[in-house]
């Protein structure tokens, strides 16, 4: 997408102008997006965005700057700009561009530069909506949206990194509205993967629709939830959005290096009850959060952060292991050209544990049972967080009693972790988009069911 010869006279101009590390990180963005509401197609629309981010470093300082021109001279100004005030003598010398294949752990086949496919994923989200809507009539609207994206990104830096790799996006998904007098609730269900619309061999309209509308009626029937502290049982999947949120964020050396961080100083230490394990793994099989190359160019990896309960490891980036000393683990991540990257989070999640759903729920004289987590607030540094509970069961006695409304979890995601008591086997796992310094970029969190012995429930029973 630009060629060597440019991007080597730039990165000599950046080191000449005393930066100790320059880079440049090109990238095509292709979009294709579909929504439905009900019946009817919405919007189809589409789009092509192309830039390039430069980024300088001189000491732990970061210069960024963008464009959407490939003119050296362009690319010139940008960067003495950026450098106008750390002008120095240079003080690194670069090497050699040496190009490198990233090796492809994500086979796709119908991609978005082939073709479109329109009309299939229009069929598919129309048979979405009339699957929803069979499921009852209280259903009264459903929202639908197939969005598909080719990113093709290539990276140049002064150590003489030379890369390139071209990322296939693909997700589906539909919201169901539940309405009787007025009262209204929702549902949703989505699936989505790093590969193309071949994913609608492996997944069901039906399915979604049915599993969309049953949320929504089920929780048009809840009742208030209780409040108080009490046990509480979180489903699998995207359940894992709490440690995603609460914990993992706490685990970038974005936040580590600035000792923002509760868990900046207890690497090797006991941060979570013993059944706890915890992974961000960027290498599963297209899977929504993977990568082949992190967004510095560095080969993905699978990263163990806590091991039977143990902080074993940081989420690091390139200037995070600059400034913390640990080894770089392939999370430099970025929205687009118009972002530095920092560390950021792949897929991550808890592992799965041997537990048995009846036997939690068996513990429980008084809780709540989770099903479905939403979304919900964290407070940056200490992992407090409010999250709302999608679809929700009071529990007493040991026995499920009946759907609940309007609940959320209070609490720190260093207090959950120790109070994770039981881990069962339904390993499952979810895609979403996650939001912090260098933009959203694609995310998976994870877990199987598992019981979190005590935590605040916000309720209005």
């Amino acid at each position: 997408m630009l060629n060597t010869r440019s991007a080597d006279t730039v990165i000599d101009h950046a080191l000449s102008l005393g930066a100790d590390f320059a880079e440049l990180y090109v990238e095509r963005n292709q979009v294709s997006d579909i929504d439905t509401l009900s019946g009817d197609v919405q919007a189809v629309q589409s789009g092509i965005d192309f830039g390039i981010g430069i980024r300088l470093v001189y000491g732990n300082k970061v210069l960024y700057g963008y464009t959407n021109k490939t003119e050296e001279d362009e690319l010139q100004r940008i960067t003495s700009e950026l450098a106008a005030r750390d002008l120095r003598d240079p003080a690194s010398t670069r090497t050699a561009f040496d190009y490198r294949q990233a090796t492809n752990r994500h086979p796709a086949s119908r991609i978005l530069s082939g073709d479109a496919d329109i009309e299939s994923k229009v069929e598919y989200l129309l048979a979405a909506d009339r699957a929803a809507r069979a499921a009852g009539n209280l259903i009264s609207l459903t929202r639908g949206k197939c969005l598909q994206r080719e990113q093709s990104v290539e990276l140049f830096n002064s150590e003489g990194l030379h890369t390139s790799d071209t990322r296939h996006y693909i997700r589906a998904s539909l919201n169901a509205i539940a309405s009787d007098g007025g009262e209204q609730a929702t549902g949703s269900w989505n699936d989505g993967g790093l590969q193309g619309w071949e994913l609608k061999d492996n997944i069901s309209a039906e399915k979604t629709g049915e599993e969309a509308a049953r949320q929504a009626l089920v929780n048009l029937s809840a009742k208030p939830c209780p409040a108080g502290r009490m046990p509480v049982v979180l489903g699998n999947g995207f359940g894992g959005v709490i440690f995603h949120e609460a914990c993992g964020h706490l685990l970038e050396t974005t936040a580590v290096a600035k000792q923002a961080s509760v868990f900046h100083d207890q690497m090797g230490e006991m941060i979570a009850n013993p059944v706890v394990s915890a992974v961000d793994d960027g290498t599963i099989t297209n899977e929504w959060g993977s990568i082949n190359i992190d967004d510095e160019g560095m080969g993905t990896q699978r990263t163990q952060l806590i091991k039977d309960g143990k902080l074993t490891s940081f989420l690091v980036d390139r200037l995070g292991a600059q400034e913390t000393g640990y080894a770089r683990t392939g999370s430099g991540r970025r929205q687009s050209y118009r972002f530095a990257p920092a560390s950021r989070m792949r897929n991550t999640f808890i592992e799965a544990g041997n537990a048995e759903l009846d036997d939690m729920i068996n513990s429980i004289d008084k809780g709540i049972y989770a099903s479905h987590m939403g979304g919900g607030s964290v407070q940056p540094g200490t992992g407090e967080f409010n999250f709302a509970v999608q679809e929700g069961y009071y529990v007493e006695n040991g026995k499920i009693q009946y759907p609940v409304k309007a609940a959320t979890l209070i609490s720190t995601g260093p207090a959950v972790l120790k109070e994770i008591s039981m881990i069962g086997k339904d390993f499952s796992l979810a895609c979403g988009m996650c939001g912090s310094i260098s933009g959203l970029v694609p995310t998976t969190v994870g877990q199987a069911t598992l019981k979190v012995d005590d935590i605040l429930v916000g309720g209005n029973a």
